[in-house]
């Protein structure tokens, strides 16, 4: 399509072609309006996981509560963690990528735009397919070899949540054998195992995509240590997903295939083995906790030095340190299994690697230490975060370390010790660098900035509760509190810490919902942010706000690392920046240049294919749980079905409407943009 030029309208047996209203959303391949709906979505599952979060605290502020049953509680923490790992932190994550990543490499879109659509249909499919089980699962009281019915069974009572009965209960990580079909029985955990599998190829998807964007899809004059630290930590992150999730993926086609056909990979019992499953989900699992942080640590790495006003220290460590971490990421999984019986050489091995991982974590601390050490603080909301990730990851990253000592980490591994380390690393970490991104950038989606009063309220709220809740979970893990267990006797003496740990998670919901006021306030009432209103140092700047369709209207031309700086600042005798007076003229022109492009600009056409693809997958996986039943075996055929005709109509689908006019312009447009 041409950015341009209007659109007729169309039919839905013809190529779409709305540019407002929800078929436009529907068919999309914007890499911009895909991150948007991967920000809501995910936002939207962390309101749900919070809620989740917040039902097991008010079980556990007191000791031997009734307020759940044992069933309702190991439901809601299986689903809390699973949602707050798959269906937040990585698609928020995703949701950056999507909309930042062409813009800060200064290209116009992502290499495969209709491939983009579909991992974010795939994605969402995915997570109603796992939230089905609610109205779809089953689940029966675990029977013991002897016949009689276990006591884990969700029993009853006013409060026992007895709709929570039906959904998965072996927790995120889905241990065997406890989740295999003897032990936990129905179709719950089955949901769960095929809808992690829809999700993890969403996210495959999206890696391969992300990483030939930027390796052929780069302005010109852009090489590779000229990229932004958040465009580095993409491409890292791309590589982590596409190396991690086949593992993920062979283990749980394993589970599947135990759970739907009688296979014996995990059952001890059969000749099995359910250490197997340890390795397999830990060797993708420790890697996927660098796939969860590496971006915040991109955002971060940006948000520092424009709001410290210095470049960021140490431009190559910090992007080196990530690839290492990412590397070394793959070779640390077995600290997570120092109790579960691998030899002494083993566990000496990895204790090794689990220390060696703190080196490249700790260059990039002293980093961004050094970035802000001498640099003139604006302490506006997303310096507030920024620092905060730094403050509270630093936290989570030395109670890490303590793992590696194989004796300390036998007494911790599963107290609430273990709670307390990987919340200070994915919420103090991810989760605060995700909300320094979202309100840095917030002016490239909306053009108007969030409230720096309300911004700050949020941060201080959210700061407070985090560690309210988070830190006294040292004490209580040290002191003998069991993880995953739904009582605890009042003669333990924990239940002032817990009614504390419960009082900082209120607190924290309050914070969001101050975040949510002042996101849908200022999205309508607030600011201008004009061009540049933080003065900031990357290209994605020297787009108009909101950006345009087309991003770039003349693809940027990069002569250095923060390219943008250089165009608004020299610098004097003794080194300091001094603004250009041609600066603010330049600011002008992009603007109007950026709004008012002077030649046809080709785009990618919408496509309801994607959408299409994304409908026949998870009917392909309910008719692989009811594949025993006519109905189900139907299921797969009509999934399949769809898909294969979706895969049809893409491949004859065109990328573009032939051009009518000003081809010679067009082509010499393209030729300038310098993507190599």
């Amino acid at each position: 399509m041409t950015a341009t030029a209007e659109r007729p309208a169309t039919t839905i047996f013809r190529r779409p072609r709305s540019t407002t209203g929800l078929w436009s959303w529907l068919t999309t391949v914007d890499h911009k309006r895909i991150g948007i709906l991967y920000g809501y979505a995910a936002f939207f599952f962390f309101v749900i996981g919070g809620i989740e979060a917040l039902l097991l605290r008010i079980q556990l502020a007191q000791a031997n509560a009734e307020f759940l049953t044992a069933g309702a509680y190991n439901a809601l923490f299986t689903m809390h963690g699973t949602t707050m790992v798959f269906l937040f932190i990585m698609p928020a994550s995703a949701a950056f990528m999507n909309y930042l990543l062409p813009l800060l490499i200064g290209a116009r879109d992502v290499a495969f735009p209709r491939l983009n659509a579909l991992s974010w249909w795939i994605f969402l499919f995915g997570g109603i397919f796992l939230y089905s089980t609610f109205i779809f699962g089953t689940s029966v009281p675990p029977v013991s070899p002897d016949g009689i019915t276990g006591n884990l069974a969700p029993g009853g009572g006013p409060g026992s949540f007895n709709w929570l009965a039906d959904s998965p209960d072996g927790g995120w990580f889905c241990y065997q054998p406890n989740c295999g079909p003897l032990y936990s029985p129905g179709t719950a955990m089955d949901y769960w195992a095929l809808g992690i599998q829809i999700l993890g190829l969403a996210s495959l998807v999206s890696a391969i995509n992300f990483i030939v964007t930027v390796f052929n899809m780069r302005a010109r004059g852009m090489r590779l240590l000229r990229m932004p630290v958040f465009a580095w930590m993409t491409t890292v992150v791309a590589f982590l997903l596409l190396f991690s999730l086949p593992i993920i993926a062979v283990a749980l086609f394993m589970v599947a295939f135990d759970r739907q056909f009688g296979t014996v990979f995990f059952a001890a019992t059969s000749g099995g083995d359910p250490i197997l499953w340890q390795h397999l989900f830990w060797l993708f699992g420790h890697p996927e906790v660098y796939i969860l942080i590496l971006p915040a640590m991109g955002i971060v790495s940006e948000v520092l030095p424009v709001f410290s006003r210095k470049p960021l220290f140490g431009y190559s460590a910090v992007v080196f340190a990530g690839a290492a971490i990412a590397f070394l990421g793959f070779g640390v999984w077995a600290h997570h299994m120092f109790a579960s019986g691998i030899t002494p050489v083993a566990q000496a091995a990895f204790a090794l690697a689990t220390m060696t991982i703190a080196i490249p974590t700790g260059i990039k601390i002293f980093n961004w230490m050094g970035t802000l050490w001498g640099g003139r603080l604006r302490l506006s909301t997303p310096m507030l975060f920024a620092i905060g990730f730094l403050a509270m990851f630093t936290i989570g990253g030395l109670s890490g370390v303590t793992h590696a000592v194989v004796p300390s980490d036998w007494q911790q591994t599963d107290t609430y010790y273990i709670v307390a380390h990987f919340h200070y690393v994915l919420f103090g970490g991810a989760v605060f660098g995700l909300f320094a991104g979202m309100y840095y950038w917030f002016p490239k989606l909306t053009g108007r900035l969030m409230s720096d009063r309300l911004g700050k309220v949020h941060f201080w709220l959210q700061f407070i509760g985090f560690n309210l809740t988070f830190a006294p979970m040292h004490w209580l893990g040290l002191q003998g509190m069991v993880r995953r267990t739904w009582k605890y006797a009042p003669e333990t003496g924990l239940e002032p810490w817990n009614l504390a740990v419960t009082v900082g998670a209120f607190i924290i919901a309050t914070s969001i919902a101050v975040f949510m006021f002042n996101w849908y306030r200022s999205k309508r009432r607030g600011a201008l942010a004009g061009m540049d209103p933080w003065d900031a140092r990357t290209v994605e700047w020297m787009t108009p706000s909101p950006t345009p369709e087309h991003n770039f209207s003349e693809p940027p031309v990069v002569t250095r690392l923060d390219h943008f700086w250089h165009l608004k600042y020299d610098e004097d005798e003794e080194g300091r920046p001094v603004r250009r007076p041609e600066a603010d003229e330049m600011l002008a022109h992009l603007e109007d240049v950026g709004r008012h492009p002077t030649t046809p600009i080709h785009l990618p056409n919408p496509s309801y294919f994607p959408l299409v693809m994304a409908v026949g997958i998870p009917l392909v996986f309910y008719g692989i749980i009811y594949h025993t039943s006519a109905w189900g075996k139907a299921l797969i055929v009509v999934g399949a079905l769809i898909m294969l005709a979706a895969l049809i109509g893409w491949g004859m689908e065109p990328l573009e409407e032939p051009h009518e006019a000003h081809e010679p312009e067009q082509e010499g447009v393209e030729e300038e943009s310098g993507h190599v």
